[in-house]
């Protein structure tokens, strides 16, 4: 089952998310339908129910942690509720720009791969970093914040130029002029 954002919504409720996060959510759904819609005008395959799904889902797992296991915590809860596995694995690998096995094995997780690889992955985890609380703010933002905090931004900054590589375009720049700021 790939939840409506009805059915997603209805899930945040069920597990106690508070308004922020379901903002933040919800703008991390639209930055994602931006650039999977420009996917699929350009004639590449992709699931936008399950990128739509993702997204709206992928903290889902703050209600259980703030810590890096926040995408495995959501994607256990989204797997118990039955969800397909396309939009659980979207939750998983969405942290940071993907969590390699060897590091999920110093960080204590379970032996993964934690990398977004599907399409559908790479466009939740790249959204999801143009995405602060529930405002869209420019890529170098993330950046920023990854070298201030140690994290891998060669895997962050290849996130993006895979994306842009595939779509023939800047999916930071698609994002910036096509969505609107909520109010």
């Amino acid at each position: 089952m790939i939840p409506s954002e009805e059915e997603a919504l209805a899930l945040h409720r069920r597990y106690g998310s508070n308004d922020v996060m379901v903002r933040h959510c919800l703008t991390v759904a639209r930055v994602a339908k931006v650039i999977a819609d420009e996917f699929r005008r350009s004639g590449k395959p992709v699931d936008a129910a399950a990128v739509t799904a993702g997204a709206l889902l992928h903290d889902i797992g703050r209600n259980r942690t703030q810590t890096v296991r926040h995408g495995l915590e959501g994607a256990a809860m989204l797997a118990d509720e039955g969800v397909q596995d396309s939009v659980v694995q979207i939750v998983r690998r969405h942290v940071g720009a993907g969590i390699s096995a060897e590091e999920a094995k110093k960080l204590g997780l379970p032996d993964f791969d934690y990398v977004p690889r599907a399409l559908e992955e790479r466009i939740v985890c790249f959204a999801d970093k143009l995405v602060e609380s529930d405002r869209v703010r420019p890529f170098a933002g993330e950046v920023e914040r990854f070298v201030q905090k140690g994290h891998d931004v060669g895997r962050l900054t290849a996130l993006k130029k895979g994306l842009q590589d595939e779509l023939g375009q800047d999916p930071e720049r698609l994002v910036l002029d096509n969505v609107k700021e909520s109010g």
